[in-house]
Protein backbone atom coordinates (compact mmCIF):
# COMPACT_ATOMS: atom_id res chain seq x y z
CA UNK A 1 0.00 0.00 0.00
CA UNK A 2 1.06 3.53 -1.08
CA UNK A 3 2.19 6.02 1.91
CA UNK A 4 0.23 9.29 1.27
CA UNK A 5 2.69 11.92 2.68
CA UNK A 6 0.54 14.47 4.35
CA UNK A 7 0.72 18.33 4.54
CA UNK A 8 2.35 18.62 8.05
CA UNK A 9 5.38 20.15 8.74
CA UNK A 10 7.25 21.30 12.21
CA UNK A 11 10.08 23.94 12.28
CA UNK A 12 13.75 22.70 13.53
CA UNK A 13 16.44 25.44 14.70
CA UNK A 14 20.19 25.17 16.19
CA UNK A 15 18.72 28.39 18.45
CA UNK A 16 16.21 27.11 21.37
CA UNK A 17 13.44 29.90 22.04
CA UNK A 18 14.38 32.33 24.74
CA UNK A 19 12.93 31.46 28.03
CA UNK A 20 12.91 35.45 29.30
CA UNK A 21 11.28 38.75 29.50
CA UNK A 22 11.08 41.12 27.12
CA UNK A 23 12.78 43.47 29.30
CA UNK A 24 15.40 41.29 30.70
CA UNK A 25 16.22 40.67 26.77
CA UNK A 26 16.44 44.21 26.18
CA UNK A 27 18.64 45.12 29.31
CA UNK A 28 21.11 42.33 28.02
CA UNK A 29 21.26 43.85 24.44
CA UNK A 30 21.55 47.50 25.82
CA UNK A 31 24.78 46.34 27.91
CA UNK A 32 25.87 44.81 24.88
CA UNK A 33 25.77 47.25 22.27
CA UNK A 34 25.82 50.17 24.55
CA UNK A 35 27.63 52.60 22.42
CA UNK A 36 25.59 51.21 18.88
CA UNK A 37 22.66 53.10 17.07
CA UNK A 38 19.64 51.49 18.50
CA UNK A 39 16.91 53.66 16.58
CA UNK A 40 16.76 56.69 14.37
CA UNK A 41 13.40 58.72 13.97
CA UNK A 42 14.40 61.22 10.87
CA UNK A 43 11.02 63.09 11.21
CA UNK A 44 11.56 64.03 14.59
CA UNK A 45 15.55 64.46 13.93
CA UNK A 46 16.67 62.05 17.13
CA UNK A 47 19.08 59.49 17.34
CA UNK A 48 19.23 57.09 20.66
CA UNK A 49 22.30 54.77 21.10
CA UNK A 50 21.51 51.72 23.03
CA UNK A 51 22.66 53.29 26.37
CA UNK A 52 20.78 56.55 25.89
CA UNK A 53 17.38 54.36 24.46
CA UNK A 54 17.73 52.22 27.95
CA UNK A 55 17.78 55.29 30.07
CA UNK A 56 15.23 56.80 28.80
CA UNK A 57 12.88 53.71 29.11
CA UNK A 58 13.91 53.08 32.48
CA UNK A 59 13.01 56.65 33.29
CA UNK A 60 9.66 55.93 31.94
CA UNK A 61 9.32 52.55 33.20
CA UNK A 62 9.75 54.34 36.57
CA UNK A 63 6.98 57.45 35.89
CA UNK A 64 4.72 54.77 35.07
CA UNK A 65 5.23 52.86 38.57
CA UNK A 66 4.53 56.61 39.84
CA UNK A 67 1.42 57.63 38.16
CA UNK A 68 -0.14 54.07 40.02
CA UNK A 69 0.19 51.40 37.10
CA UNK A 70 1.10 48.50 38.48
CA UNK A 71 1.48 44.62 36.77
CA UNK A 72 -1.71 43.82 34.68
CA UNK A 73 -2.65 47.24 33.86
CA UNK A 74 -3.67 47.75 30.60
CA UNK A 75 -1.86 51.76 29.19
CA UNK A 76 -3.14 52.43 25.55
CA UNK A 77 -1.10 54.27 22.91
CA UNK A 78 -2.65 55.99 20.04
CA UNK A 79 0.21 57.35 17.68
CA UNK A 80 2.07 57.18 14.74
CA UNK A 81 5.40 56.04 14.42
CA UNK A 82 7.96 58.05 16.71
CA UNK A 83 10.55 57.32 19.13
CA UNK A 84 8.29 57.63 22.44
CA UNK A 85 6.09 54.96 20.75
CA UNK A 86 9.27 52.56 21.30
CA UNK A 87 9.97 53.84 24.53
CA UNK A 88 6.62 52.91 25.87
CA UNK A 89 6.93 50.04 24.26
CA UNK A 90 9.94 48.80 26.54
CA UNK A 91 8.85 50.91 29.39
CA UNK A 92 5.78 48.93 29.97
CA UNK A 93 7.34 45.23 28.86
CA UNK A 94 9.78 46.45 31.81
CA UNK A 95 7.39 46.51 34.71
CA UNK A 96 4.59 44.09 33.45
CA UNK A 97 2.29 46.90 32.26
CA UNK A 98 0.32 45.34 29.28
CA UNK A 99 0.41 47.55 25.99
CA UNK A 100 -2.70 48.22 24.21
CA UNK A 101 -1.90 49.02 19.99
CA UNK A 102 -4.46 51.74 18.71
CA UNK A 103 -5.15 51.83 15.11
CA UNK A 104 -3.96 55.21 14.49
CA UNK A 105 -7.32 55.62 12.39
CA UNK A 106 -9.67 55.15 14.93
CA UNK A 107 -12.19 57.30 15.33
CA UNK A 108 -13.70 58.36 18.72
CA UNK A 109 -16.19 55.30 18.56
CA UNK A 110 -13.96 52.62 17.95
CA UNK A 111 -11.92 54.54 20.60
CA UNK A 112 -14.27 54.48 23.29
CA UNK A 113 -15.09 50.55 22.45
CA UNK A 114 -11.64 49.28 22.25
CA UNK A 115 -10.51 51.73 25.89
CA UNK A 116 -13.54 49.89 27.46
CA UNK A 117 -13.39 46.81 26.12
CA UNK A 118 -9.74 46.14 27.97
CA UNK A 119 -10.44 48.72 30.90
CA UNK A 120 -7.60 50.90 30.19
CA UNK A 121 -6.46 52.80 33.15
CA UNK A 122 -3.29 55.02 30.96
CA UNK A 123 -3.37 56.45 27.64
CA UNK A 124 -0.61 58.13 25.29
CA UNK A 125 -2.00 60.08 22.47
CA UNK A 126 -0.13 62.15 19.63
CA UNK A 127 0.35 65.50 18.73
CA UNK A 128 -2.40 66.01 15.61
CA UNK A 129 -1.12 64.78 12.98
CA UNK A 130 -2.33 65.24 9.17
CA UNK A 131 -5.90 65.39 9.60
CA UNK A 132 -6.22 63.71 12.64
CA UNK A 133 -6.73 65.77 15.96
CA UNK A 134 -6.02 62.74 18.57
CA UNK A 135 -6.88 64.93 21.75
CA UNK A 136 -9.98 66.70 19.70
CA UNK A 137 -11.38 62.82 18.70
CA UNK A 138 -10.62 61.96 22.87
CA UNK A 139 -12.16 65.09 24.26
CA UNK A 140 -15.45 63.97 22.12
CA UNK A 141 -16.14 60.95 24.40
CA UNK A 142 -14.54 62.36 27.75
CA UNK A 143 -14.56 65.97 27.80
CA UNK A 144 -14.22 66.06 31.45
CA UNK A 145 -10.49 66.52 29.89
CA UNK A 146 -11.17 69.96 29.33
CA UNK A 147 -12.18 70.75 33.10
CA UNK A 148 -9.88 68.56 34.82
CA UNK A 149 -6.94 70.55 36.92
CA UNK A 150 -5.26 67.41 39.05
CA UNK A 151 -4.27 65.33 36.11
CA UNK A 152 -6.58 62.66 37.53
CA UNK A 153 -9.53 61.35 34.57
CA UNK A 154 -12.62 61.06 36.36
CA UNK A 155 -14.95 60.24 32.41
CA UNK A 156 -18.26 59.19 32.33
CA UNK A 157 -17.70 57.10 29.02
CA UNK A 158 -14.28 56.11 30.06
CA UNK A 159 -14.76 55.04 33.69
CA UNK A 160 -11.69 53.12 33.91
CA UNK A 161 -9.44 55.69 31.97
CA UNK A 162 -7.17 57.72 35.03
CA UNK A 163 -5.00 59.72 33.07
CA UNK A 164 -3.86 61.01 29.65
CA UNK A 165 -0.49 61.37 28.53
CA UNK A 166 0.43 63.61 25.49
CA UNK A 167 3.36 63.23 23.04
CA UNK A 168 3.97 66.83 22.59
CA UNK A 169 6.06 69.74 24.66
CA UNK A 170 2.47 72.33 24.78
CA UNK A 171 1.63 72.17 28.46
CA UNK A 172 -1.93 70.83 29.64
CA UNK A 173 -4.16 71.42 32.52
CA UNK A 174 -5.54 67.99 33.06
CA UNK A 175 -2.73 65.72 30.61
CA UNK A 176 0.55 64.58 31.43
CA UNK A 177 3.61 65.71 28.81
CA UNK A 178 5.36 62.72 27.60
CA UNK A 179 8.54 64.17 28.32
CA UNK A 180 8.03 64.75 31.97
CA UNK A 181 8.18 61.09 32.24
CA UNK A 182 11.92 61.04 30.86
CA UNK A 183 13.22 62.69 34.50
CA UNK A 184 15.87 60.85 35.47
CA UNK A 185 15.08 58.75 38.29
CA UNK A 186 16.47 58.29 41.57
CA UNK A 187 18.46 55.27 43.13
CA UNK A 188 16.02 53.89 45.00
CA UNK A 189 12.97 53.85 41.82
CA UNK A 190 15.77 52.11 39.84
CA UNK A 191 15.81 49.76 42.25
CA UNK A 192 12.45 49.41 43.10
CA UNK A 193 12.03 49.17 39.20
CA UNK A 194 14.91 46.05 39.24
CA UNK A 195 13.17 44.47 41.55
CA UNK A 196 9.53 44.32 39.99
CA UNK A 197 11.53 42.93 36.40
CA UNK A 198 13.11 40.07 38.18
CA UNK A 199 8.75 39.05 39.30
CA UNK A 200 7.83 38.93 35.97
CA UNK A 201 6.69 35.72 34.14
CA UNK A 202 7.60 35.45 30.25
CA UNK A 203 4.58 33.60 29.79
CA UNK A 204 1.85 36.59 30.74
CA UNK A 205 0.22 38.87 28.46
CA UNK A 206 2.90 42.09 27.84
CA UNK A 207 0.31 42.89 24.80
CA UNK A 208 -3.16 43.25 23.13
CA UNK A 209 -3.51 44.03 19.41
CA UNK A 210 -7.13 44.37 18.04
CA UNK A 211 -8.16 42.62 15.03
CA UNK A 212 -9.01 44.87 12.14
CA UNK A 213 -12.82 44.50 12.92
CA UNK A 214 -14.17 43.93 9.49
CA UNK A 215 -16.64 41.36 10.55
CA UNK A 216 -18.42 42.53 14.11
CA UNK A 217 -16.64 44.58 16.84
CA UNK A 218 -12.88 44.09 16.95
CA UNK A 219 -11.06 41.34 19.46
CA UNK A 220 -8.35 42.21 21.73
CA UNK A 221 -5.54 39.57 20.95
CA UNK A 222 -3.23 38.71 23.44
CA UNK A 223 0.14 38.55 23.55
CA UNK A 224 2.49 37.61 26.02
CA UNK A 225 7.13 38.02 26.19
CA UNK A 226 7.22 34.62 25.32
CA UNK A 227 5.26 35.20 21.86
CA UNK A 228 6.95 38.00 20.91
CA UNK A 229 10.31 38.34 21.84
CA UNK A 230 11.22 34.74 20.14
CA UNK A 231 8.85 36.14 17.26
CA UNK A 232 10.54 38.93 16.42
CA UNK A 233 13.94 37.61 17.36
CA UNK A 234 13.42 34.58 14.78
CA UNK A 235 12.03 36.85 11.78
CA UNK A 236 15.00 38.80 12.11
CA UNK A 237 17.10 35.37 12.08
CA UNK A 238 15.18 34.70 9.26
CA UNK A 239 16.63 37.64 6.96
CA UNK A 240 19.97 36.99 8.70
CA UNK A 241 20.03 40.69 10.68
CA UNK A 242 23.08 41.05 12.68
CA UNK A 243 24.34 44.22 15.08
CA UNK A 244 25.86 45.85 11.71
CA UNK A 245 22.40 46.29 9.92
CA UNK A 246 19.95 49.05 9.58
CA UNK A 247 16.34 48.39 9.44
CA UNK A 248 14.19 50.93 7.34
CA UNK A 249 10.45 50.49 9.54
CA UNK A 250 8.08 52.47 6.97
CA UNK A 251 5.14 50.08 8.28
CA UNK A 252 3.24 51.20 11.29
CA UNK A 253 4.67 50.58 15.01
CA UNK A 254 0.74 49.67 16.23
CA UNK A 255 0.76 46.86 13.76
CA UNK A 256 2.80 43.78 14.21
CA UNK A 257 4.52 44.04 11.56
CA UNK A 258 6.65 47.06 13.06
CA UNK A 259 6.40 46.49 17.00
CA UNK A 260 7.47 42.66 16.53
CA UNK A 261 8.61 42.13 12.93
CA UNK A 262 10.71 46.09 13.10
CA UNK A 263 11.24 46.87 16.84
CA UNK A 264 11.72 43.26 18.20
CA UNK A 265 13.72 41.78 15.76
CA UNK A 266 16.15 44.70 15.64
CA UNK A 267 16.37 44.90 19.45
CA UNK A 268 17.38 41.35 19.98
CA UNK A 269 19.79 41.58 17.05
CA UNK A 270 21.17 44.42 18.12
CA UNK A 271 20.07 46.17 14.75
CA UNK A 272 19.35 50.03 14.20
CA UNK A 273 15.54 50.63 13.90
CA UNK A 274 15.02 53.52 11.23
CA UNK A 275 11.84 55.51 10.94
CA UNK A 276 11.83 57.10 8.08
CA UNK A 277 8.32 58.98 8.63
CA UNK A 278 5.29 59.07 11.49
CA UNK A 279 3.64 57.14 8.33
CA UNK A 280 4.44 55.87 5.30
CA UNK A 281 5.39 58.20 2.59
CA UNK A 282 7.31 56.83 -0.46
CA UNK A 283 9.92 59.57 -0.58
CA UNK A 284 10.91 59.78 2.74
CA UNK A 285 11.32 55.79 2.87
CA UNK A 286 13.76 56.57 -0.14
CA UNK A 287 15.91 59.38 1.50
CA UNK A 288 16.01 57.45 4.27
CA UNK A 289 17.79 54.36 2.77
CA UNK A 290 19.92 56.56 0.76
CA UNK A 291 20.86 58.72 3.72
CA UNK A 292 21.28 56.05 6.29
CA UNK A 293 22.41 53.19 4.15
CA UNK A 294 19.83 51.15 5.54
CA UNK A 295 20.33 47.15 4.54
CA UNK A 296 16.80 46.18 5.23
CA UNK A 297 13.54 47.61 4.28
CA UNK A 298 9.83 46.31 5.28
CA UNK A 299 6.68 46.94 3.39
CA UNK A 300 3.36 45.48 1.78
CA UNK A 301 2.87 45.56 -1.65
CA UNK A 302 0.97 48.25 -1.83
CA UNK A 303 4.38 50.29 0.03
CA UNK A 304 6.60 48.66 -2.35
CA UNK A 305 4.57 49.60 -5.50
CA UNK A 306 4.33 53.53 -4.20
CA UNK A 307 8.22 53.84 -4.07
CA UNK A 308 8.86 51.81 -7.23
CA UNK A 309 6.30 54.17 -8.98
CA UNK A 310 7.46 57.28 -6.94
CA UNK A 311 9.14 59.67 -10.40
CA UNK A 312 12.16 60.40 -8.00
CA UNK A 313 12.73 56.86 -7.43
CA UNK A 314 16.16 57.01 -10.00
CA UNK A 315 17.36 59.61 -7.84
CA UNK A 316 18.22 57.80 -4.84
CA UNK A 317 21.24 55.36 -3.98
CA UNK A 318 19.89 52.31 -2.86
CA UNK A 319 22.54 49.84 -3.23
CA UNK A 320 23.07 49.68 0.45
CA UNK A 321 20.25 47.01 0.72
CA UNK A 322 20.39 43.48 0.88
CA UNK A 323 17.50 42.33 2.72
CA UNK A 324 14.13 43.20 3.93
CA UNK A 325 10.60 41.88 4.20
CA UNK A 326 7.20 42.18 2.29
CA UNK A 327 4.28 40.87 4.09
CA UNK A 328 0.33 41.85 5.35
CA UNK A 329 -1.29 40.84 2.25
CA UNK A 330 -0.31 38.54 -0.57
CA UNK A 331 2.70 39.67 -2.82
CA UNK A 332 2.24 39.72 -6.44
CA UNK A 333 5.05 38.23 -8.73
CA UNK A 334 6.14 41.37 -10.49
CA UNK A 335 6.06 43.10 -7.33
CA UNK A 336 8.63 40.84 -6.12
CA UNK A 337 11.01 40.44 -9.08
CA UNK A 338 11.06 44.47 -9.22
CA UNK A 339 11.95 44.75 -5.75
CA UNK A 340 14.87 42.47 -6.26
CA UNK A 341 16.35 43.60 -9.48
CA UNK A 342 15.25 47.58 -8.91
CA UNK A 343 15.86 47.99 -5.07
CA UNK A 344 18.76 45.58 -5.11
CA UNK A 345 16.91 43.74 -2.05
CA UNK A 346 18.85 40.01 -3.58
CA UNK A 347 17.67 38.45 -0.08
CA UNK A 348 14.07 39.79 0.63
CA UNK A 349 11.73 37.53 2.12
CA UNK A 350 8.06 37.13 2.08
CA UNK A 351 6.16 36.25 5.74
CA UNK A 352 2.84 34.44 6.36
CA UNK A 353 1.44 35.30 9.19
CA UNK A 354 -1.49 36.71 11.90
CA UNK A 355 -1.88 38.89 14.55
CA UNK A 356 -2.98 35.67 16.71
CA UNK A 357 0.37 34.18 16.09
CA UNK A 358 2.71 36.87 17.03
CA UNK A 359 2.40 37.21 13.96
CA UNK A 360 4.71 35.17 11.72
CA UNK A 361 4.37 31.21 11.09
CA UNK A 362 5.70 30.87 8.03
CA UNK A 363 9.21 32.57 5.83
CA UNK A 364 10.73 32.05 2.65
CA UNK A 365 14.57 31.73 3.63
CA UNK A 366 16.67 34.45 1.98
CA UNK A 367 18.83 32.03 -0.38
CA UNK A 368 15.53 30.34 -1.81
CA UNK A 369 15.55 30.64 -5.19
CA UNK A 370 13.54 33.46 -6.61
CA UNK A 371 10.80 31.57 -8.16
CA UNK A 372 10.11 30.50 -4.80
CA UNK A 373 10.15 33.57 -3.12
CA UNK A 374 7.33 34.86 -5.77
CA UNK A 375 5.19 31.57 -5.50
CA UNK A 376 5.18 30.79 -2.04
CA UNK A 377 5.54 32.08 1.43
CA UNK A 378 8.49 29.85 2.14
CA UNK A 379 8.73 27.30 4.92
CA UNK A 380 7.08 26.70 8.71
CA UNK A 381 9.09 28.65 11.25
CA UNK A 382 11.51 27.70 13.73
CA UNK A 383 9.38 25.81 16.90
CA UNK A 384 6.68 26.28 14.99
CA UNK A 385 3.87 23.49 13.51
CA UNK A 386 2.09 23.61 10.14
CA UNK A 387 -0.82 21.43 8.88
CA UNK A 388 -3.27 21.86 6.05
CA UNK A 389 -7.14 20.48 6.82
CA UNK A 390 -9.93 19.68 4.85
CA UNK A 391 -13.60 20.67 5.90
CA UNK A 392 -13.71 17.37 8.34
CA UNK A 393 -10.03 18.68 10.40
CA UNK A 394 -8.38 16.05 8.55
CA UNK A 395 -4.58 16.76 7.42
CA UNK A 396 -4.76 16.36 3.32
CA UNK A 397 -2.25 15.07 1.35
CA UNK A 398 0.54 17.17 -0.04
CA UNK A 399 -0.25 19.73 -2.99
CA UNK A 400 -3.90 19.51 -2.02
CA UNK A 401 -6.02 22.69 -0.68
CA UNK A 402 -7.15 23.09 2.89
CA UNK A 403 -7.17 25.40 5.66
CA UNK A 404 -3.62 26.11 7.45
CA UNK A 405 -3.57 25.60 10.83
CA UNK A 406 -0.75 26.61 13.41
CA UNK A 407 0.50 25.47 16.70
CA UNK A 408 3.40 26.17 18.78
CA UNK A 409 5.01 29.33 21.38
CA UNK A 410 3.49 31.72 18.90
CA UNK A 411 -0.19 31.21 19.48
CA UNK A 412 -1.86 34.03 21.20
CA UNK A 413 -2.90 33.62 24.88
CA UNK A 414 -6.69 34.31 23.81
CA UNK A 415 -8.99 37.20 22.64
CA UNK A 416 -9.35 39.47 26.17
CA UNK A 417 -12.48 38.22 27.57
CA UNK A 418 -14.00 36.33 24.85
CA UNK A 419 -13.68 32.70 25.72
CA UNK A 420 -16.08 31.34 23.24
CA UNK A 421 -14.60 33.05 20.42
CA UNK A 422 -11.23 32.14 21.35
CA UNK A 423 -12.33 28.58 21.64
CA UNK A 424 -13.50 29.16 17.77
CA UNK A 425 -10.08 29.50 16.37
CA UNK A 426 -7.96 27.35 18.47
CA UNK A 427 -8.92 23.77 18.97
CA UNK A 428 -8.65 21.49 21.88
CA UNK A 429 -5.17 20.40 20.16
CA UNK A 430 -4.16 23.69 20.51
CA UNK A 431 -4.23 24.43 17.04
CA UNK A 432 -4.96 27.92 15.77
CA UNK A 433 -7.28 27.65 12.47
CA UNK A 434 -6.16 30.87 10.77
CA UNK A 435 -8.84 30.82 8.09
CA UNK A 436 -6.73 31.19 5.32
CA UNK A 437 -6.63 28.49 2.68
CA UNK A 438 -3.34 26.99 1.52
CA UNK A 439 -1.31 24.33 -0.01
CA UNK A 440 1.81 22.55 0.83
CA UNK A 441 4.50 20.86 -2.01
CA UNK A 442 6.88 17.71 -1.09
CA UNK A 443 9.64 20.23 0.01
CA UNK A 444 7.48 21.85 2.70
CA UNK A 445 6.88 24.87 0.46
CA UNK A 446 3.44 26.71 1.55
CA UNK A 447 1.09 28.87 -1.06
CA UNK A 448 -1.50 30.91 0.30
CA UNK A 449 -4.89 30.64 -2.17
CA UNK A 450 -6.63 33.40 -0.32
CA UNK A 451 -9.18 33.78 2.71
CA UNK A 452 -11.98 31.33 3.13
CA UNK A 453 -14.46 34.42 3.50
CA UNK A 454 -12.86 36.02 -0.36
CA UNK A 455 -12.95 32.25 -2.16
CA UNK A 456 -15.44 33.47 -5.01
CA UNK A 457 -18.72 30.92 -5.62
CA UNK A 458 -19.64 31.12 -9.14
CA UNK A 459 -22.19 28.47 -10.46
CA UNK A 460 -20.92 26.24 -7.75
CA UNK A 461 -17.44 26.54 -8.57
CA UNK A 462 -14.68 28.13 -6.07
CA UNK A 463 -12.46 30.74 -7.99
CA UNK A 464 -9.87 32.29 -5.74
CA UNK A 465 -8.82 35.86 -6.03
CA UNK A 466 -5.25 36.03 -5.85
CA UNK A 467 -4.75 33.49 -8.39
CA UNK A 468 -6.30 36.39 -10.77
CA UNK A 469 -4.80 39.01 -8.95
CA UNK A 470 -1.45 37.50 -9.97
CA UNK A 471 -2.06 37.02 -13.59
CA UNK A 472 -3.64 40.54 -14.03
CA UNK A 473 -0.16 41.74 -12.68
CA UNK A 474 1.47 40.65 -15.66
CA UNK A 475 -0.55 43.18 -17.91
CA UNK A 476 2.12 46.26 -18.52
CA UNK A 477 -0.56 48.66 -17.89
CA UNK A 478 -1.90 47.75 -14.16
CA UNK A 479 -0.26 48.86 -11.11
CA UNK A 480 -2.58 47.26 -8.27
CA UNK A 481 -5.54 44.71 -8.74
CA UNK A 482 -7.84 43.34 -6.09
CA UNK A 483 -10.32 41.09 -7.18
CA UNK A 484 -13.83 40.53 -5.34
CA UNK A 485 -16.94 38.88 -5.35
CA UNK A 486 -20.31 40.52 -5.97
CA UNK A 487 -23.82 38.82 -5.90
CA UNK A 488 -25.54 38.05 -9.29
CA UNK A 489 -28.75 36.16 -9.46
CA UNK A 490 -27.74 33.31 -12.43
CA UNK A 491 -24.28 32.41 -10.68
CA UNK A 492 -24.65 33.15 -7.30
CA UNK A 493 -21.19 35.56 -7.35
CA UNK A 494 -19.24 37.10 -10.97
CA UNK A 495 -16.09 38.21 -10.32
CA UNK A 496 -15.09 42.01 -9.96
CA UNK A 497 -11.42 43.17 -10.60
CA UNK A 498 -10.96 46.63 -9.67
CA UNK A 499 -7.39 48.03 -11.16
CA UNK A 500 -5.58 51.22 -10.52
CA UNK A 501 -3.35 51.48 -13.91
CA UNK A 502 0.33 53.42 -13.49
CA UNK A 503 1.16 56.91 -13.97
CA UNK A 504 0.40 58.00 -17.67
CA UNK A 505 -0.60 54.47 -19.11
CA UNK A 506 -4.15 53.84 -20.56
CA UNK A 507 -6.25 50.36 -20.59
CA UNK A 508 -9.98 50.18 -21.08
CA UNK A 509 -11.98 47.35 -20.26
CA UNK A 510 -12.39 45.46 -23.47
CA UNK A 511 -8.40 45.54 -23.50
CA UNK A 512 -8.15 44.12 -20.28
CA UNK A 513 -10.70 41.27 -21.17
CA UNK A 514 -9.17 40.41 -24.15
CA UNK A 515 -5.63 39.73 -22.36
CA UNK A 516 -7.41 37.86 -19.76
CA UNK A 517 -9.08 35.90 -22.79
CA UNK A 518 -5.74 35.22 -24.44
CA UNK A 519 -4.30 33.53 -21.24
CA UNK A 520 -6.67 32.08 -18.56
CA UNK A 521 -9.91 30.10 -18.67
CA UNK A 522 -13.34 31.82 -19.49
CA UNK A 523 -14.26 31.24 -16.16
CA UNK A 524 -11.89 32.99 -14.31
CA UNK A 525 -12.46 36.53 -16.72
CA UNK A 526 -13.52 39.06 -14.12
CA UNK A 527 -17.60 40.05 -15.27
CA UNK A 528 -16.94 43.62 -14.04
CA UNK A 529 -14.13 45.40 -14.59
CA UNK A 530 -13.35 48.71 -12.94
CA UNK A 531 -10.37 51.29 -12.84
CA UNK A 532 -9.71 53.20 -9.69
CA UNK A 533 -7.20 55.72 -8.42
CA UNK A 534 -6.87 54.69 -4.96
CA UNK A 535 -8.35 51.29 -3.06
CA UNK A 536 -9.86 51.87 0.69
CA UNK A 537 -6.91 50.46 2.76
CA UNK A 538 -6.23 49.85 6.85
CA UNK A 539 -3.69 51.52 8.37
CA UNK A 540 -1.20 49.33 7.57
CA UNK A 541 -1.65 49.37 4.06
CA UNK A 542 -4.05 46.25 3.03
CA UNK A 543 -6.43 46.88 0.65
CA UNK A 544 -9.93 46.43 2.45
CA UNK A 545 -11.97 44.25 -0.15
CA UNK A 546 -15.49 44.61 1.91
CA UNK A 547 -15.41 47.86 1.38
CA UNK A 548 -14.59 47.28 -2.17
CA UNK A 549 -17.67 45.49 -2.43
CA UNK A 550 -19.84 47.98 -0.51
CA UNK A 551 -18.55 50.36 -3.12
CA UNK A 552 -19.20 48.41 -6.17
CA UNK A 553 -22.31 47.01 -4.95
CA UNK A 554 -23.48 50.54 -4.83
CA UNK A 555 -22.32 51.38 -8.06
CA UNK A 556 -23.31 48.32 -10.01
CA UNK A 557 -26.45 49.07 -8.47
CA UNK A 558 -26.44 45.26 -7.19
CA UNK A 559 -27.80 46.40 -3.85
CA UNK A 560 -30.41 44.38 -4.26
CA UNK A 561 -29.10 41.31 -5.20
CA UNK A 562 -27.81 39.76 -1.66
CA UNK A 563 -25.62 36.63 -1.40
CA UNK A 564 -27.68 33.77 0.37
Amino acid sequence: MQHVRLSYASGTSSQPLMGMTIGEKFDQVCLQYAEQEAIISLHQNRRLSYQQLQDEVNACACSLLQLGLHKGDRLAIWSPNCVEWTIAQFAASKVGIILVNLNTAYKSHELEYVLNKVSCKGLIIAAPFKTTDYLELLTKIAPELVHSHDKILNSKRLPHLKFVIKIDDQQHTGIYRFSDLLETPNQSQLDELQRLAQQLQFDEPINIQFTSGTTGNPKGTMLTHHNILNNGYFVGEGIGLTPQDRVCISVPLFHCFGMVMGNLACITHGATMVYPSAAFNPLETLKAIDQEKCTAAYGVPTMFIAVLEHEQFAEFDLTSLRTGIMAGSPCPREIMQRVIENMHMSEITICYGMTETSPVSVQSYINDSIDKRVSTVGHVHPHIEIKIVNLEGEITPIGTLGELCVRGYSVMAGYWDEVEKTQEVIDAAGWMHTGDIGEMDENGFVKIKGRIKDVVIRGGENLFPKEIEDFLYTHPDVSDVQVIGLPDLRYGEELCACIILHEHHQADEDSIRRFCKEHISHNKVPRYIKFLTEFPLTASGKAQKFKLQEMMRLELNLSSVMFE
